[in-house]
């Protein structure tokens, strides 16, 4: 048995902030969402898979207009065309509540309720799908905990829209254990709501298949769905099909060892370069961070407008308009160098400078130094206990203090 399972493609999901970039690819960015959803229904076709599965998040929210419904209408009226049943539960952002609007599906859509758990089967096929959607969008029960027990002769596989043990950046919504899961005896679990791919346990099957389409700069690399194929024994295979149109990028430059601007743009662009092979003909969208401590930093933040279109020029040079760069953020920050100069710290530079040239002068020195380095104390160690900090130093002898016990001074944290 093979089965397509999605999560979270946040269908019309809005690209906030894109007025703020004159150069934005602005219809690339804002119809990414149902490219990738063409994408996901066009493989399920070509490989002819027995069920494609959605785990909650469907769609953004309350459809913005009729169009997004539509939109999903068409998709999975080829899925019918092509004979492909679909079982979706809803999840946070599209939870029952939430949705005012409502189209009529195609017949080969199941929604799972969302008061109870509920399971499709399909006998002919072998398989059974059992899953809760969200009624509300805050659920904190674990929904898992209710779902029914595996039909016996029947694949099983369970659809759940949940943070699991909790997640960052994710609200805690339909907790659950991988034991929990593991307990219900089921083939394979497809999960949503984390919008990283993650792979919980491969027997059986737990997997997050991360979102459809990364919709920001926190949410880079490849996203998809999984590939999951099931055998009779129950043994599965998957792989992660990336299915987004438009790929996210952080692009760290590091230019400690860069001496100007010209040095900086061309590891940008060898990145640059790199970023938009890895993404095949998808539109790759940038942020690009320049640090480290360079002997560049002044070249660098002496006209930071000028470094942006460096940047951008660059980009379209290597990739012509594959890679746009949302941003150019710059971490850098100069070497710090001792100076010779005329008084007397000037003087010391430029004598040490000199000792340094000289391999018998600086072993010499360093001979000369050893006995002072013997009769100086240790370096204090510092510790944190209990949210104190605690510095310990060795003491001369002291009437209160026996000779050579550390003494300890507390500092809050």
């Amino acid at each position: 048995m093979r089965l397509l399972q999605s999560a979270d493609p946040h269908l019309d999901s809005p690209m906030k902030g894109l007025v703020a970039y004159d150069e934005a690819p602005v219809d690339e960015l804002r119809l990414a969402t149902r490219v990738a959803l063409g994408n996901l229904v066009e493989t399920a076709i070509e490989q002819a898979v027995d069920a494609v599965l959605f785990s909650g998040d469907i769609f953004d929210g309350d459809w913005q207009n009729w169009g997004t419904g539509v939109h999903f209408v068409s998709e999975m009226g080829r899925l019918r065309e092509a004979g492909i049943p679909v079982v979706m539960v809803a999840g946070n952002h599209d939870a029952e509540s939430k949705l005012t609007k409502t189209l009529r599906f195609p017949d080969n859509v199941r929604v799972l309720d969302t008061r109870k758990p509920d399971t499709a089967d399909y006998d002919d096929i072998g398989l059974a799908v059992h899953g809760q959607g969200f009624a509300t969008p805050a659920v904190s029960e674990d929904l898992s905990a209710n779902y029914p027990a595996p039909i016996a002769g029947l694949i099983n596989v369970g659809l759940l829209h949940t943070s699991a043990t909790g997640r960052p950046g994710h609200e805690r919504y339909a907790p659950c254990t991988v034991q929990g899961l593991i307990d219900r005896g089921y083939e394979f679990w497809g999960l949503g709501h984390v919008h990283r791919h993650e792979v919980l346990c491969t027997d059986p099957l737990i997997v997050f298949p991360g979102n459809l389409q990364g919709r920001g700069i926190r949410e880079t690399g490849p996203k998809g769905a999984v590939l999951v194929d099931i055998a009779a024994d129950g043994a599965t295979q998957f792989e992660h099909v990336a299915f987004d149109a438009v790929r996210w990028a952080m692009l760290e430059i590091d230019a400690s060892q860069s001496l100007d601007l010209d040095d900086v743009i061309e590891q940008f662009a060898a990145a640059a370069r790199d970023a938009d092979h890895g993404a095949g003909d998808r539109l790759v969208a940038a942020r690009v961070v320049i640090a480290g401590v360079t002997d560049a930093h002044q070249a660098l933040a002496a006209n930071e407008e000028r470094l942006r279109y460096e940047v951008i020029a660059a980009a379209a040079d290597v990739a012509s308009d594959q890679v746009w760069i949302e941003s150019v953020k710059l971490a850098t920050s100069a070497r710090r160098q001792l100076v010779a100069g005329d008084d007397a710290i000037g003087e010391l530079v430029q004598e040490l400078a000199e000792l340094v040239d000289d391999d018998a002068l600086s072993e010499a020195l360093g001979e000369a130094l050893q006995p002072l380095k013997r009769a100086l104390p240790p370096a204090p160690e510092l510790a944190i206990e209990e949210g104190k900090l605690i510095k310990e130093t060795v003491t001369a002898s002291h009437p209160a203090t026996p000779q050579g016990r550390p003494t300890r001074t507390e500092v809050e944290a």
